[in-house]
């Protein structure tokens, strides 16, 4: 007779947001949401750093088909930017590089720097990202050895807000740190942030800290530790945001009449009401579920993703 645990029941299609723990890869997070969801078929929206905490958003079921159209979304930040430190990785997990006296730095020079990285930029990526480079993770090139170049990226940086810098106690040439809350689009890195930060005002930086607050309509408030997720009973389904919940909290709605979902439920264009964004939209049957996502082009709207089935 086996020792195995019962297998715990699957739960339903939709989204679990983990606030996720510090030390943790996101791919560690599925692994253990496959656990409590009773489920292999569970995927993250936008991979979080280990050292890195915060919104991870996970699909179960059928709702993993969703997170492409979620990983796009715009993205909340509280990050710590250390000035007067290079390192490796650009954060603190980093082989220490450069030291440099970080004091001379004033309040009115640090804004005129933010300002600077504030808006519609061309962002070199942190050379030890998960892009690929001939097929490989840039990051694993990087810690075989190879020196690393990517290719500049356009990045929106739409709110970049800094206090006032505070001195750290650590060895060598005086540091400052800098608490930072960002708002940026998708593929923007945070700490290739603090690396150009520390570049503009000529001492370096590095990042010490990221807390990731919101991924398009999924912030904090709706999230959940693992300790919170595990303590639910072995014969209870692990509550999720319903498909429908789920697509409302990110994307525009579209109310179907009952025709109407019945042909997005087959694949058929609909035609458009006017005033549709040409952004994903949720389209959502009478009866409150989710059909699929709609686009609108020209004089129609057209289906990109059909969950309800025909």
């Amino acid at each position: 007779m086996s020792d195995r645990p019962p297998r715990r029941p699957t739960a339903p299609d939709g989204f679990v947001v983990v606030d996720k723990p510090q030390g943790w890869t996101s791919h560690d997070v599925v692994a253990r949401m496959r656990r409590l969801a009773g489920t292999r078929k569970v995927g993250h929206a936008g991979t979080l750093d280990p050292m890195a905490t915060g919104v991870l958003v996970v699909g179960v079921g059928r709702a993993t088909r969703l997170l492409t159209y979620v990983t796009g979304a715009d993205k909340d930040y509280e990050a710590t930017i250390r000035l007067g430190r290079t390192t490796t990785t650009e954060d603190a997990e980093g082989e220490p590089l450069e030291a440099r006296d970080a004091s001379g730095v004033t309040r009115e020079a640090l804004d005129a720097a933010v300002a600077g990285l504030t808006g519609d930029l061309l962002q070199v990526p942190s050379a030890v990202s998960a892009i690929k480079v001939d097929g490989q993770r840039a990051y694993a090139r990087v810690r075989a050895g190879e020196a690393v170049e990517l290719a500049a990226r356009p990045v929106t940086v739409s709110r970049f807000e800094v206090d006032a810098p505070r001195a750290a106690d650590v060895d060598g040439p005086p540091v400052l740190d800098v608490d930072a809350r960002v708002t940026v689009s998708s593929g923007t890195y945070v700490r290739a942030l603090a690396r150009d930060l520390g570049d503009a005002l000529g001492v370096g930086g590095h990042l010490t800290a990221l807390r990731r607050t919101r991924v398009g309509g999924y912030g904090l408030e709706l999230a959940r530790t693992l300790d919170e997720l595990a303590d639910t009973p072995d014969d209870v389904p692990l509550t999720v945001l319903g498909l429908a919940d789920a697509a409302r909290a990110t994307f525009p709605v579209r109310e179907l009449t009952d025709d109407e979902a019945r042909a997005l439920a087959y694949g058929q264009r609909l035609t458009a009401a006017g005033d549709e964004p040409e952004a994903p939209t949720a389209a959502l049957a009478p009866d409150g579920r989710l059909v699929g996502l709609v686009e609108r082009r020209g004089r129609w709207v057209v289906p990109t993703l059909v969950l309800a089935p025909a």
